[in-house]
């Protein structure tokens, strides 16, 4: 039951766990364009097949997330664009959020006390079934699991572009994605993989996971898959511009209801260029007939086994600033922070 009060003030979530019990949890609601909220909702104990989670933390995402907040996804994408365990219905108020890690305080003798991750909204107490929960290994602390999904939504990009070794490759937008685009491109045995950003201070980012990096006005012409990620009209012409004779831009960035413009006239037709949409609502067709989606976020997952990652999750928002710290985070060129909790 959803109850829309004023949050108490409650202990840290460590400080309330309790099997069996019921709890009051508090999670965001994205209320109005540009507004979110607080509000409380009482959790029942867990039915059987279902676990509750204590939230450690949760990732926030400056792409999809982003046009969720400013009440910017079209009516037609209402019900394709809805996440996994969302509540609430677009346009407002929804509970939207999708990388979430934690502990099992309650639920099956098999799941309790285990570390997990769950595509789940922005919520220090949570319930789902326990299917939808993936364990997290012992080598990756739950600070770093939160990048599961955009790490999920990567691997899917690779299979979509059927990335081989020896490709020259370059990835467009050095956020999360684009970051984690070309982490993996690199660990490809062979790639040649150029990282490009309008942003110089992205480099720091780049020289973290060992990733060659240039500005715009220096992207290698000759890569036979580029990547784009940035979400911007230049971007994604700069794309179609850096690739080699039947080279592939694997689009990644969804522009909710803003149009964009590219350019198919100069040599885009004699190239004979092709932009393939690379979106993670569904497994890439080429791995489609035998992995389902449980299967891709675990493999997601155990990606996530590089200290070296780290540098991605590097800075965070306490979970009750998360409200008021929004507009910040929206406006902000670093990376989003992770949320504690």
């Amino acid at each position: 039951m959803n109850d829309q009060r004023s949050t108490p003030d409650l202990d840290p979530p460590r400080m309330r766990r309790s099997q069996g019990q019921i709890v009051v949890a508090r999670a965001l609601w994205y209320t109005k364009p540009d507004q979110a909220e607080l509000r409380t909702e009482r959790l029942a104990p867990p039915a059987p097949g279902e676990a509750r989670v204590a939230t450690e933390f949760s990732a926030i995402s400056r792409g999809t997330e982003r046009l969720v907040a400013k009440g910017e996804v079209p009516q037609s994408e209402w019900s394709r664009m809805r996440a996994p365990l969302q509540a609430g219905s677009f346009s407002f108020p929804v509970k939207y959020g999708y990388s979430a890690a934690g502990i099992v305080t309650a639920g099956s003798d098999t799941m309790l006390g285990r570390r997990v991750f769950a595509l789940h909204p922005h919520q220090d107490y949570f319930q789902a079934a326990e299917d939808n929960l993936v364990a997290i290994p012992d080598a990756i602390p739950s600070r770093r699991a939160v990048l599961a999904a955009n790490m999920e939504t990567a691997l899917n990009a690779h299979w979509d572009a059927g990335t081989a070794p020896g490709d020259r490759i370059a990835v467009i937008g050095a956020g999360i994605v684009g970051l984690l685009v070309a982490y993996l491109a690199r660990r490809i045995a062979g790639t040649n993989v150029t990282l490009v950003d309008i942003d110089p201070a992205r480099a720091s980012y780049a020289k973290a996971l060992g990733l060659a990096f240039v500005e715009p006005t220096n992207i290698p012409p000759d890569n036979r898959i580029v990547f784009h990620t940035s979400a911007t009209e230049a971007g994604l012409n700069a794309a179609i511009g850096a690739c080699v004779f039947e080279g592939k831009v694997i689009e990644m960035s969804w522009y909710g209801t803003r149009p964009v413009t590219i350019n198919l006239g100069a040599a885009f037709h004699s190239r004979r260029l092709r932009i393939i949409s690379s979106q993670v609502g569904h497994v890439a067709p080429s791995h489609r007939g035998h992995i389902k989606h449980r299967d891709r976020l675990e493999r997601a997952m155990a990606l996530l086994d590089d200290p070296a990652l780290d540098v991605l999750v590097a800075d965070t928002v306490a979970f009750t600033e998360l409200p008021k710290s929004l507009s910040d985070i929206w406006s902000s060129t670093g990376l989003p922070p992770v949320i504690s909790y």
